[in-house]
């Protein structure tokens, strides 16, 4: 089986920093895109950044210059350095990868669940 395990968030006083981790773990035979998403009450699921498996990045408008991804394929994790925190940056953090399985053809979409990030004003 496959799994992925966010570790990293906490309190944090806005202006401050924090860097999260989640570590992909099981039966991997590649991984593709990887990428965090957040999730706050009264809001949707929000995009956050992504990280191709060649580098490639791309981020939400409300944390580009803020925020960097990250991504070390040898140990198959990926992470989130948070800059600059604001209080609307208060959310569940959640990591997503697209995985293909030892012995499969076809890639499937795996989440975290998740680790709590919450900046004071």
């Amino acid at each position: 089986q496959v799994q992925l395990v966010e570790s990293g968030g906490g309190l944090v006083q806005a202006g401050g920093s924090l860097r999260l981790s989640c570590a992909a773990s099981g039966s991997i035979a590649s991984i593709n895109a990887m990428g965090w998403y957040r999730q706050s009450p009264g809001k949707q699921r929000e995009l956050v950044a992504t990280v191709a498996s060649g580098g490639t990045t791309n981020y939400a408008d409300s944390v580009k210059g803020r925020f960097t991804i990250s991504r070390d394929n040898a140990k198959n994790m990926v992470y989130l350095q948070m800059n600059s925190l604001k209080p609307e940056d208060t959310a569940v953090y959640v990591c997503n990868a697209d995985i293909r399985r030892l012995y499969n053809w076809r890639y499937s979409d795996y989440w975290g669940q998740g680790t709590q990030v919450t900046v004071s004003s």
